[in-house]
């Protein structure tokens, strides 16, 4: 029986090249795509696949949030992450998540099939130049790609202020906020002080557009 996967990603050609190295490996099946974080999660949920590969930048939700989320609710669910980012703080978010691997989109086809082999089993999987960039954060990259905002400053985040920052979305006061989450309403107003520090917004309505482009509220 073949280890059943789902791919998320925004870019049909990527899609593609999944599907086709897929289709060329043993114990190993595509069964759903998504275009979006909010769709692959929607997908997940649904399907329960066993292995999903995750972009990060996508519309409507990103897939570090994604990801959050279906490791909170699926726990037979492996993640991998595939993208091009390489920042060391980026890594460290996906590892606090709960992602279960990190794959470079410029990685050959044995060593995704080896990150396949390695997550279906229950290990994790980082690969080489990812492993290399957390030993040496500092290095200069080795891509010319430009890491995306809005990804960096969530990857900033605490639990708490992404808790926070979605019930301030969702239009919730500070006395709310603080009841929702037992914390006193002058902790809530720190966290939002905070939080329009770490994205670098002025007011409340440059919170819940940043949170409704992230995919932080339905």
């Amino acid at each position: 029986m073949a280890y059943t996967i789902l791919v998320v990603d925004d870019h049909q050609l990527v899609l593609d090249g999944l599907i086709s190295i897929v289709k060329e490996l043993d114990n190993f099946e595509i069964i759903a795509s998504g275009r979006n974080g909010k769709e692959g999660l929607r997908l997940a949920e649904t399907m329960k696949p066993d292995i999903i590969l995750m972009d990060i930048d996508m519309p409507i939700m990103n897939g570090l949030e994604a990801t959050r989320r279906i490791k909170s609710s699926l726990e037979n669910s492996k993640v991998i992450i595939l993208t091009m980012h390489n920042e060391a703080s980026l890594i460290k978010k996906v590892m606090d998540i709960g992602a279960d691997g990190y794959l470079l989109k410029n990685s050959d086809r044995h060593e995704f099939h080896n990150a396949l082999c390695n997550v279906s089993k229950g290990k994790s999987y980082f690969s080489a130049e990812v492993t290399q960039r957390l030993l040496n954060p500092n290095e200069p990259s080795k891509t010319n790609f430009e890491i995306d905002v809005d990804t960096v400053q969530l990857s900033k985040l605490t639990e708490r202020e992404l808790d926070v920052l979605k019930l301030i979305a969702e239009g919730l006061s500070n006395k709310e906020i603080g009841d929702e989450l037992f914390i006193s309403h002058r902790t809530v107003d720190t966290h939002r002080t905070n939080l329009m520090k770490k994205l670098e917004v002025h007011n409340i309505a440059g919170l819940i557009k940043f949170s409704i482009k992230n995919g932080l509220v339905n």
